[in-house]
């Protein structure tokens, strides 16, 4: 029996895409939604835009559900992400994001980032 090759995909170009192509390569699915997730994250420092993106992000099921490892989501990963980034915006729109999470989603969070309240999470990347 032989194993089928994968598909021979050219991976996008995240660093060259507005904040809109990397929000829809994200929309879209596919395997290349983790990266443009992080090329949005290393943008949200000095990028209200890419914050705002992802925050609208976090929200997505696909995005909730979607494991980066363990417990941590890729919309965990996108609202540490923003409170990384340290700004005004950035965290309002990481407390905006955790506030639409569920209960318990809410508890693991701050678990995960070792905080009392989301107001506290200082985390780093």
């Amino acid at each position: 029996m032989t194993v089928p090759h994968p598909p021979n995909i050219t991976p996008p170009p995240v660093r060259q895409m507005r904040n809109e192509e990397l929000a829809d390569l994200v929309k879209a699915g596919g395997p290349y939604r983790g990266k443009a997730v992080f090329e949005l994250i290393d943008r949200a420092r000095a990028d209200d835009d890419a914050a705002s993106r992802l925050g609208e992000l976090s929200r997505l099921t696909a995005l909730r559900e979607d494991r980066v490892f363990h417990a941590v989501s890729l919309a965990w990963a996108a609202i540490i992400g923003l409170l990384a980034a340290e700004t005004p915006h950035a965290r309002g729109v990481a407390y905006t994001a955790f506030a639409a999470m569920s209960a318990a989603d809410q508890s693991d969070f701050l678990a995960y980032v070792k905080a009392d309240r989301i107001e506290d999470a200082r985390p780093r990347l």
